[in-house]
């Protein structure tokens, strides 16, 4: 059985990540598959709109696939990864660019990767059981496949957070965002295709479908995540956490989670956020990719992949292990120019 299903049906141009077993998580198959569906979609006047969606129901999907990078990165095949990661995130822009409606069925996870093929499309429909997250900084990582964009651009501080603290946001908070578009009901996947096929509009599906998007726990504290994710550095913003801690129960568990972390991954994705505010999604995408081609020959990533995928013992060694230790030179390395950026086809 196939990692991805392409399909055409009558108008609608269907892409199926079909990997249940592994939430759906992106390999070369997929990233592959995906960028030559969306060419011949794109070409082909027949098809007026592209949906996406993942197989089993419990993911859309849950990020790329980490294990194989990190066994690329443990066997000295560092640029056999960093050439996934540059199709990915050429896959990314061409999204962003996609001339037709683009319509990513979400109804349960959507994390790292996931994200990149669903977030940078025209309409993100929303179910009843959607559960968004870039919790990259928890495996030594950092938010990419677009987030150096996206994030930024999110009302307030919330990019910030979410970028800082791998927050998990349900389909209220998503909408209230704009992550989600659109709060489809659940069990409706079936009828949006067959009417996509049809012809329908996609604004007219949406309210077809739609139902109340629920609760909005996190965004109703925008206040609280603006005062406390607008520090000036990480320690600024670690020091007003810890301050805020004794008299709120959120400081309190953000400050616990946030120990976890990767200092440099953390200092990292507070320094991509900020420059990402002001770039274009193709600078982003650039910038990204000067990140990655020098995590893939550092420590976090592999030691976090180890200690919360691998051998699951939770309980990573980071180099450095506090924000104190954080060498700033080294971080902005993370952001110097390659001998040869990330390009962009043309067509």
């Amino acid at each position: 059985m196939s990692d991805i299903l392409i399909e055409k049906r009558g108008a609608l141009g269907l892409v199926t990540l079909n990997r249940p077993q592994a939430l759906n998580a992106l390999n070369d198959a997929m990233v592959d598959g995906l960028q030559a569906a969306l060419l011949d979609f794109r070409d082909d006047p027949a098809i007026r709109h592209v949906a996406i969606r993942g197989a089993g129901g419990k993911a859309f999907c849950a990020g790329g696939d980490i294990r194989l990078m990190h066994e690329y990165g443990q066997t000295g095949r560092h640029a056999v990864a960093l050439d996934f990661w540059a199709r990915e995130y050429r896959l990314n822009t061409f999204i962003k660019r996609f001339p037709k409606p683009y319509i990513a069925l979400v109804d349960g996870i959507v994390m790292g990767g996931g994200v990149g093929v669903s977030l940078h499309g025209s309409h993100r429909f929303a179910g009843p059981n959607y559960l968004f997250a870039m919790p990259e900084v928890g495996i030594g990582f950092f938010p990419d496949v677009g987030a150096t964009y996206a994030l930024p651009r999110l009302p307030g501080a919330f990019g910030m957070y979410l970028a800082l603290t791998g927050a998990r946001l349900r389909r209220g908070d998503a909408l209230a965002l704009g992550l989600a578009t659109h709060a489809m009901r659940g069990g409706a996947e079936e009828e949006i295709l067959d009417v996509l096929a049809a012809g329908e509009a996609v604004e007219a599906v949406a309210a077809r479908v739609a139902e109340p998007a629920g609760e909005t726990p996190v965004f109703d504290r925008a206040g609280e995540i603006n005062r406390l994710f607008s520090g000036a550095d990480l320690p600024a913003v670690m020091d007003g956490l810890a301050a805020a801690a004794p008299d709120s129960p959120f400081a309190a568990e953000l400050v616990a989670g946030m120990a976890k972390r990767s200092p440099t991954s953390m200092a990292i994705a507070m320094e991509q956020i900020r420059r990402g505010a002001s770039l274009d999604f193709e600078a982003a995408m650039v910038l990204e990719f000067r990140i990655v081609s020098r995590i893939v020959h550092g420590h976090d990533f592999y030691e976090g992949v180890r200690a919360l995928i691998i051998d699951k013992d939770n309980r990573p060694q980071w180099r450095p292990d506090s924000i104190a230790g954080l060498d700033p030179a080294a971080i902005a390395a993370h952001f110097q120019p390659l001998d040869e950026d990330l390009r962009f086809a043309e067509d």
